[in-house]
């Protein structure tokens, strides 16, 4: 088990965000977006987005080092471009498939230069909406080598996938973990990664538990996103707020499969404060940790294990809820 966790946020949502209808909060340089983290008891890391929000990765290292943060992963866009309106990385047009794939290995340089040792993208502009509207197979060839092309590149940062249902696009074509795990196995390389986002998964009617045991048994490591929705649609609201006792699985699993990596907030403050919204997510998330940690955890694993689930359901009345 892994006693302990790592809390970072992605820097985006510190700052302006908006919707259809409306904006909220101000608008941040990231040096005050990294500044209001390093306020947040037990954030120690930041996810940037590149290169919209920061591509000069001189100027990033020292702002880490005054605030005391590292890098959990650089996130890479490739949807906002004009370009990439109909898709980028799986565009009919090769020069627009050629600077999708650049904008990764940008990314990947720029994490060379500050320290990061993942890329994380969700290729959201890479979709479609009616039927008959694509060669779904052509798509397919086009992803697997675009994305295999990237993931290439500089192998020793590697590059994860974060997969959504939906998004720009009414359907994604990278929308679930299974399908995230066949393009890997179709690109064939080891050095490769999948991204989890706990919202995302409730949003495809996964569960996330199960899929970090599918990952977890894979060859590819994975990295996570923390938030929760209703299960309509991502909202990105704070943890457990909706699915405590999925959230406390999800999290019995990951202590379960040892992971060590970050737990980044993908959590949208909106219609509360920032510093509040990402605080909840540490102290919520903390809480259930500590609380799985102090379980028998052999006796628990045996009871799951023998099926009976009344029995299972007992022990989470009295160990997890204290009832």
């Amino acid at each position: 088990m892994t006693k302990d966790v790592r809390y970072g946020l992605i820097t985006s949502f510190v700052g302006k965000t908006k919707d259809r209808f409306q904006e909220y909060n101000a608008d941040l340089t990231l040096e005050q977006k990294m500044a209001l983290a390093s306020k947040m008891k037990g954030m120690s890391g930041v996810e940037v987005v590149f290169p919209y929000e920061v591509k000069d990765g001189k100027s990033l290292t020292p702002l880490l080092k005054k605030y005391g943060l590292a890098v959990a992963a650089v996130n890479v866009n490739v949807k906002a471009e004009p370009e990439f309106r109909n898709g980028g990385l799986s565009s009919r047009d090769a020069a627009v498939r050629k600077k999708a794939v650049q904008f990764i290995k940008d990314a990947k340089d720029f994490s060379q230069i500050v320290g990061a040792d993942k890329v994380t993208c969700c290729p959201l502009g890479d979709g479609y909406e009616f039927a008959f509207q694509c060669d779904y197979a052509q798509m397919w060839k086009y992803l697997v080598e675009t994305l295999g092309e990237a993931g290439d590149y500089k192998k020793e940062i590697p590059l994860f996938i974060e997969y959504k249902p939906s998004e720009i696009r009414g359907h994604c074509f990278v929308d679930t973990a299974a399908k995230t795990l066949c393009l890997l196995n179709d690109i064939g390389i080891g050095q490769m990664g999948v991204t989890i986002d706990y919202g995302h998964s409730k949003y495809g009617q996964e569960n996330p538990a199960e899929i970090v045991s599918i990952l977890a048994n894979s060859r590819y490591p994975y990295y996570i996103h923390i938030n929760d929705n209703n299960g309509r649609w991502d909202w990105d609201y704070m943890v457990a707020s909706h699915n405590f006792l999925e959230y406390a699985e999800f999290l019995f699993y990951l202590q379960e499969f040892k992971y060590k990596g970050f737990l980044t907030s993908d959590t949208s403050p909106t219609r509360w404060d920032i510093v509040g919204t990402f605080k909840a997510n540490i102290r919520m998330t903390q809480k259930i940790w500590d609380r799985l940690l102090s379980l028998d955890r052999a006796r628990f694993r045996k009871l799951l294990r023998a099926g009976n689930f009344l029995e299972t359901w007992k022990f989470v009345e009295k160990f997890i809820f204290r009832l």
